[in-house]
């Protein structure tokens, strides 16, 4: 969900729109309220897209094939305008997760659940096909996950069983991964290519993996076609079904109604029992029905011969006049809501020209072993709270409090005590240690206190939480830097992996990442080093198979150095890479001059070569008379992120629960980097990753990965 910005409408029809859940090229979708008080996904497509006469005419399609489907598992039609400048089409709102961010989030699915998820959706389909219609787009994006069961949404290339497509000759229509080899071939398909898709939604659920793989689309498409799919791990109950329905030949494959049969033959297909769900859409539900309605856009003034003429004494003039939703509370035009509820909360408007004050609090280690992570934290923090109280109209002055835990588990727990308890404190900034206990989370989760987390790798208690809100890139993505790097930016062919088993979670993580990515035309030689052991053998290894790029896989500076320097003394000369838990002092260190060339991906950025932090950096300089440490600028960005949950939600609550929900709300372009987010209250990581190269005994920051 993201705030409406001053383009968006307020209302669509007979709907008030609220927040935008999506937006793309072709337009934007709302969640709005009914005027009887329901929820509703409305979609809006843009005036520009709707002017060409082909492409309302899909539209116009879209909106009969979605009110001609009825039934249980797909998403009812509330309402339509296809004669609209803008047209649009409302449909029920589900709060639940798409089927693609349950998996994400919590892993693949049990197999009862798996049987019940297919049951369902080859219902789905059986009711699109029997009304003549073909999806065309089953993937696990398009199946909201509710209580009773899935949800099949989107039919915006949906077409009439054989009924000529409204797209150019020899374009793939659907998405790579998920649709049959007759559409990956640009050819037609018919309702056996939605069973196909099916069967790849259901491999998905099970494994957490696509059966074609994942990587470039010619790849996918391409392994589509002519190779089988890899249902190594897909449990032997499934297996039957799921098989038939992704044969190659459209003739071979069971119809919708027969697949939802296979799949009911087990008691285990009533079993829909998705982890976490119940909290997940309580949340939604609870998020969505709580939004209060956006305030009205600026009144456009009336021409001079028609502006009313003054209001009577003590009255404010019509113009200047709006009422604020459901409390029936007036509200002055140009004044902000923060501003209004804490005079609200304090009984009566403030002096002129006074703002209220809120407090961000900080928890650092400023004394610790991590005391310079701290100090830059505070210090990124300082500058933020300055530039905001500098800006001019701003509705309310922030005043930072710093807490010290020492470096220590009973310390972070005391500190987050007294921030809890505190009444002023409106967000908290931190840990600024390497992982924040569980206990730290739910403690400050039963306040309702937002915790903003910067630089913390570990965060126990995600998910258990609604006010946790981790804004840097989990480390299971990092390897996305070093495949862009390896695919894009110095391409190999001959990619050897060296997989440290002394830290056996990091160097699984990277290891999989890019046995997943299946890079197209390129081969992977996986060489693991058990932990009493050295890397002589594995730095021999890829020498020995000319290797193109070696990649470090684990999370030790220490044991880092000591592959670098194995590399090293065998001659090896190629690209050499890992993730950023090993980009530490200890690295470049140990390495010496074996450190030099090798590149990381990581989740902090530079401040002093970022461009969108020169500012920032003069300013750290001229305060503190040095330049700004790692996590400094990501600091800065939290408390920004802050304040502009504050400025839309009710910052004065004193349940405090509005800014902790506000938070994952927004979009917000920081110095560091764009922080928004996705799924169940995820940062999306590809705003947030940057590449750094080793250049003499430095890390040289290269730029965020995807323009490098």
């Amino acid at each position: 969900m993201r705030p409406l910005t001053s383009e968006d409408p307020r209302t669509v029809g007979e709907y008030r729109t609220l927040v935008r859940l999506g937006a793309g090229g072709m337009g934007v979708v709302y969640l709005a309220r009914s005027p009887g008080g329901g929820l509703a996904a409305v979609k809006v497509i843009r005036a520009e897209h709707a002017a060409d006469p082909a492409f309302r005419a899909r539209f116009r399609r879209e909106a009969e094939a979605a009110r001609r489907v009825t039934g249980p598992w797909v998403v009812p039609v509330t309402g339509a305008d296809t004669e609209a400048r803008e047209p649009w089409l409302a449909t029920a709102f589900v709060p639940g997760p798409s089927l693609a961010e349950a998996v994400d989030a919590q892993g693949p699915l049990p197999v009862g659940t798996v049987r019940a998820l297919g049951v369902r959706l080859a219902g789905a389909l059986a009711a699109v096909h029997g009304a003549g219609l073909v999806h065309r787009d089953v993937k696990p994006g398009n199946v909201l996950l509710a209580l009773d069961g899935p949800r099949l949404i989107d039919f915006g290339i949906a077409r009439h069983d054989g009924a000529t497509a409204l797209t150019a000759t020899g374009a793939v229509i659907g998405t790579p991964g998920y649709l049959a080899p007759e559409q990956a071939s640009a050819g037609e398909s018919g309702p056996a290519g939605d069973v196909f898709s099916l069967g790849c939604v259901l491999a998905y659920a099970a494994t957490g993996r696509r059966p074609f793989g994942s990587g470039p689309a010619a790849g996918v498409l391409f392994r589509t076609v002519h190779e089988d799919p890899d249902l190594q791990d897909l449990p032997g109950e499934l297996l039957g079904t799921v098989t038939a329905c992704l044969a190659k030949d459209p003739a071979d494959r069971p119809t919708a109604v027969q697949a939802a049969a296979h799949l009911a033959g087990s008691g285990e297909a009533d079993r829909w029992a998705v982890p976490g769900l119940a909290a997940l859409v309580a949340a939604r539900s609870s998020a969505a029905l709580t939004l209060p309605d956006p305030e009205p856009l600026p009144a456009v003034p009336d021409p001079p011969s028609t502006v009313p003429g003054p209001a009577p004494a003590g009255q404010p003039s019509r113009r200047r006049v709006l009422l604020a939703g459901g409390a029936g509370a007036v509200l002055l035009a140009g004044g902000s809501t923060a501003a209004w509820l804490a005079n609200r909360r304090t009984g009566g408007p403030r002096a002129p020209g006074s703002r209220p004050t809120y407090t961000i609090g900080l928890h650092a280690d400023l004394s610790g072993p991590g005391r310079a992570v701290g100090l830059a934290h505070q210090r990124g923090a300082q500058l933020a709270v300055a530039a905001h109280n500098a800006r001019t109209g701003a509705a309310f002055r922030l005043a930072l409090r710093t807490e010290d835990d020492g470096g220590s588990a009973g310390g972070a727990l005391r500190v987050a005590g007294r921030l809890a308890a505190s009444k002023e404190v409106l967000a908290v900034v931190g840990p600024t240690t390497d992982t924040v206990p569980e206990a730290v989370v739910t403690r400050y989760g039963d306040s309702r206190l937002a915790l903003v987390v910067v630089a913390a790798r570990s965060s126990a208690g995600v998910g258990t939480t609604s006010s946790l809100c981790v804004i840097r890139p989990p480390d299971s993505t990092l390897p996305a830097g070093l495949l862009h790097y390896v695919a894009d930016v110095r391409p190999a062919r001959r990619i050897h992996v060296i997989e440290d088993r002394a830290d056996p979670e990091s160097s699984w993580l990277i290891t999989n990442a890019f046995r997943e990515a299946a890079l197209t035309g390129a081969t992977l030689t996986v060489h693991p080093v058990k932990a009493d052991r050295g890397f002589g053998p594995a730095a021999r290894s890829a020498v020995s198979a000319r290797a193109d790029a070696v990649v470090y896989a684990g999370g030790s500076p220490t044991r880092g150095a000591l592959c670098a320097r194995a590399l090293s003394g065998a001659g090896f000369s190629g690209t050499r890479l890992s993730t950023g838990a090993v980009l530490a002092p200890a690295f470049l260190g140990d390495a010496g001059d074996a450190a030099e060339g090798w590149v990381f991906s990581e989740a902090w950025t530079d401040p002093v070569a970022a461009p969108a932090a020169k500012a920032f950096t003069a300013a750290h300089r001229a305060r503190f008379d040095a330049p700004p440490g790692r996590w400094s600028a990501e600091a800065y960005d939290a408390v920004g992120l802050i304040a502009r949950a504050a400025e839309t939600t009710s910052a004065t609550d004193p349940e405090r629960g509005g800014v902790a929900q506000r938070l994952f709300l927004l979009d917000h372009r920081g110095i560091s980097r764009r922080v928004s987010f996705h799924g169940v209250r995820q940062v999306r990581s590809e705003t947030g990753m940057f590449l750094y190269r080793i250049e003499d005994g430095r890390a040289r920051w290269l730029g965020p990965y995807t323009q490098v």
